[in-house]
């Protein structure tokens, strides 16, 4: 066999190797010099002031979640859990050479989106990244796998790396760190009032209770003597009409107290 029909046929056999080993995305993430966008000053300003995404609890992808996969012949192991997870080690991003190709999670990667690839994570995750060498902070939605190089921890999106003011070079050493979405009460204690005197704070709560329709309380505080005045549980989707009708009856702005989760 001559020596470029013997190299052809070595190019084919490691791509169907990837092919069977692993599951969309980048496989290799490759030096980004060469697949950097071209934009002007103002693109790349505008990405550099691109909002962090809003972390939400999304559940597990159906895909890329493991519990195993292989790639180039090594396994890896997706983890059960992100909570507590940090990281430090060297980023590299992946840009235009891979935009519109689907990611491991199935979805479409997008390199003006701030979003990553780890090999360990459950996708998606989402995780702050500090660039060490500037300071520079962002958090991305990790939604693929890799980067597949040992000396590396992270592939982030080409918007990713103009925020952390790297997109110019190939690496830089970052500081990953996950970030978990905060639980929103189901409901609330509405607080509608603070009196020195017992007899004001409950003739308060027996006026209040006829007005809002939501059972009051008096509860005093040790620390300053103080009774205040509560309604609830309140359900989330009912307090902003509740503190309209208050405001409206000169109580002012209540302040809202969040109760423990059900089951707590």
């Amino acid at each position: 066999m001559s020596q470029p029909i013997q190299l052809c046929w070595m190019i084919v056999g490691a791509a169907l190797l990837v092919g069977c080993g692993y599951s969309g995305g980048a496989p290799v993430s490759k030096e980004p010099k060469d697949a950097a966008p071209r934009h002007s000053s103002d693109v790349v300003g505008r990405l550099q002031r691109m909002p962090d995404p809003a972390v939400t609890d999304e559940g597990k992808s159906k895909r890329g979640n493991g519990p195993v996969y292989e790639v180039f012949g090594k396994s890896y192991r997706v983890m059960d859990s992100a909570s507590g997870f940090w990281q430090e080690g060297t980023a590299s991003w992946y840009g235009t050479k891979f935009h519109g190709r689907e990611t491991s999670s199935g979805e479409p990667f997008d390199l003006y989106q701030l979003t990553a690839a780890h090999k360990h994570l459950p996708l998606p995750t989402y995780v702050r990244v500090t660039n060490l060498a500037n300071g520079r902070q962002t958090i991305v939605r990790v939604n693929d796998r890799g980067p597949f190089h040992d000396d590396r921890i992270i592939d982030l999106s080409y918007a990713a790396a103009v925020k952390l003011g790297f997109h110019d070079k190939g690496t830089s050493r970052v500081r990953i760190e996950v970030v978990e979405a905060q639980k929103v009460p189901d409901t609330f204690m509405v607080q509608a009032g603070a009196f020195r005197e017992f007899a004001r704070a409950d003739r308060s709560h027996k006026e209040l209770q006829k007005l809002t329709g939501f059972r009051g309380v008096v509860v005093k505080i040790p620390t300053d003597g103080f009774y205040r005045v509560r309604l609830g549980p309140v359900p989330a989707q009912d307090v902003p009409r509740l503190q309209t009708l208050l405001q409206a009856a000169d109580y002012g702005k209540p302040k809202l107290i969040p109760t423990p989760p059900s089951g707590r």
